[in-house]
């Protein structure tokens, strides 16, 4: 794995040389564009409104544009606006993590301490183990401030980079009124979660969509016809709250036996 970041941890007086590697990978099949007319691959280019030339990289700069005028940004400005965030990763405090709503949480990277920082790597995942605390904390990352957790797993730390507070789209527009349950209702609706809860194993759950793409994919490349398979929309024959309720519980029961 090539490290996305190199920098330190802030905890208390306690620096942490360390670097991060990304956690996840997409799973998606990397699909190219082409002209329908004769399969060539589309190509993107950088190019210049007025001239309609193409711009190389190192010929481009970025701007904000106030009041009409463009103000260009150097890479020394994005440092200079928080220089002591460029390269340390500060915790500011340390916070459960059942408080922290799952909505907050945006993507995760693997934490590597340097030779140097290992003694203090160690020690801060054994604390944290201990105390079941999370470090919660802020660094800079591609020009723009981010919002982190710093959580123990096993035996290796993780960040986990959150949303801000202004991040979040405000639900109050949706329309979600209805009339409180019947205590059956609930009664019923909590039976069927608990006939469904079992321990979470994230091995169960395959991306099915991409394999079945890929193997579509490789029926076209031997020329093999595919049969299109419609959407097949299931609708409970009772249209009672109550009675799907009740259904729910009956087909789960008889898949059970």
């Amino acid at each position: 794995m090539r490290s996305i970041w190199t920098g330190a941890i802030g905890f208390g007086l306690v620096n942490i040389p360390i670097k991060l590697f990304s956690a996840v990978e997409s799973s998606t099949l990397d699909l190219d564009m082409l002209d329908k007319k004769d399969h060539s691959n589309i190509k993107f280019k950088r190019v210049n409104e007025h001239t309609g030339k193409e711009v190389p990289w190192n010929n481009i700069v970025r701007a904000y544009n106030l009041d009409g005028k463009y103000i260009v940004l150097s890479d020394a400005d994005f440092k200079e606006a928080m220089p002591e965030k460029t390269k340390t990763i500060g915790i500011e405090s340390f916070v459960d993590e059942s408080e922290i709503d799952p909505i907050y949480f945006e993507t995760s990277y693997y934490i590597e301490p340097e030779k140097q920082g290992k003694r203090a790597y160690v020690l801060l995942n054994r604390a944290l183990i201990k105390s079941k605390k999370a470090g919660l904390g802020s660094f800079v990352l591609r020009n723009k401030e981010h919002l982190c957790l710093i959580k123990a797993s096993a035996n290796i730390l993780v960040l986990h980079r959150l949303r801000f507070q202004e991040e979040i789209k405000d639900p109050k527009d949706l329309d979600i009124s209805a009339s409180s349950p019947k205590p059956a209702e609930l009664k019923m609706a909590l039976s069927l979660i608990d006939q469904l809860t079992e321990p979470f194993n994230i091995k169960k759950y395959k991306d099915t969509y991409n394999s079945k793409l890929m193997k579509l994919i490789k029926a076209r490349a031997t020329g093999k016809k595919t049969i299109p398979h419609p959407l097949k929309v299931v609708h409970s024959s009772k249209m009672d709250l109550m009675d799907q309720l009740k259904e729910s519980l009956s087909n789960k029961k008889k898949k059970v036996s």
